[in-house]
């Protein structure tokens, strides 16, 4: 009988709780939507017109008028350190919050384009898209369980 039981305590400790899982799929997403806008961020700071086109709209500033892309850069490149740091130091319901809100950045991309004349197909295909994976990635943080109490909140027996 002993033979059975251990059996089974090892299968079940083999697969993943889908607590788990879903918590190893926030985290991915996480890490994949904090390098991929940080990225863009860069881009904008070291190549500012080139990358620009790429946004979607039929035309950008040029010469010292394109200078306002830095900002974008900047922007993107704190959008996507901001995650990294809450994901780093454990905080992953204010990262959850924080990515809800990060959900409207992308939003408005997409509706900038759609009003300004853009690509539709970047407005939905990139835009969109992205403001649906940070939302969803932002859904799976703030519905995690939460674990052990945090040290400083614990009360004392």
């Amino acid at each position: 009988m002993s033979g059975t039981s251990t059996a089974a305590t090892a299968r079940t400790s083999a697969v993943p709780a889908a607590g788990s899982v879903r918590r190893r799929i926030a985290t991915v997403l996480t890490v994949l939507i904090a390098l991929g806008i940080g990225y863009v961020g860069v881009s904008y700071l070291f190549a500012p017109e080139s990358t620009a086109s790429g946004f979607g709209l039929p035309e950008w500033p040029r010469g010292e008028a394109a200078e306002f892309l830095s900002t974008k850069g900047i922007r993107d490149l704190a959008s996507g350190i901001a995650p990294l740091v809450l994901l780093a130091t454990g905080q992953r319901r204010a990262l959850g919050w924080l990515l809800l809100v990060d959900a409207l950045i992308p939003l408005d991309d997409a509706v900038t384009l759609l009003t300004h004349h853009g690509s539709v197909a970047t407005a939905f295909g990139v835009h969109g898209a992205a403001a649906v994976v940070v939302a969803v990635t932002a859904a799976l943080l703030l519905t995690e369980r939460r674990t052990a109490p945090h040290a400083l909140t614990a009360r004392p027996a």
